[in-house]
């Protein structure tokens, strides 16, 4: 049984928030505190990662340019500096942990993905 249920349409539609929200919640979260980097690291992440789906062809694309595939080899990227960079800058508490979190389900969504070989999006 393949447990891989993440389709490139789910991956899609879940870009948005989750940019936004890299966006938002580290001063939702008041992050910084050990770390001054631990705040806008995210924010920066968070508007590449908007104007990555903007830029990705999928469904919610808007310029569909970047192919998909390029899309999810740059979130694997992320989710695994997302994981080192607590221990590589000396972020503590919820610092850190915001960012092991957020690495941890980014390459969750990854390995749940199914491996697509679907070609551009027509309208």
């Amino acid at each position: 049984m393949d447990i891989r249920f993440i389709t490139r349409k789910i991956h899609a539609y879940l870009d948005y928030p989750v940019a936004f929200a890299l966006m938002g919640l580290p001063f939702l979260l008041n992050l910084g505190q050990s770390h001054p980097v631990a705040l806008w690291l995210s924010v920066i992440t968070g508007f590449a990662a908007l104007v990555l789906t903007i830029f990705t062809d999928h469904e919610t694309g808007v310029f569909p340019i970047v192919p998909y595939r390029a899309h999810v080899a740059v979130d694997g990227a992320v989710g695994i500096t997302f994981i080192l960079i607590p221990f590589v800058l000396g972020f503590t508490g919820l610092d850190a942990w915001f960012y092991w979190l957020n690495g941890a389900a980014v390459l969750s969504v990854i390995a749940l993905s199914r491996a697509e070989t679907e070609g551009p999006v027509t309208a």
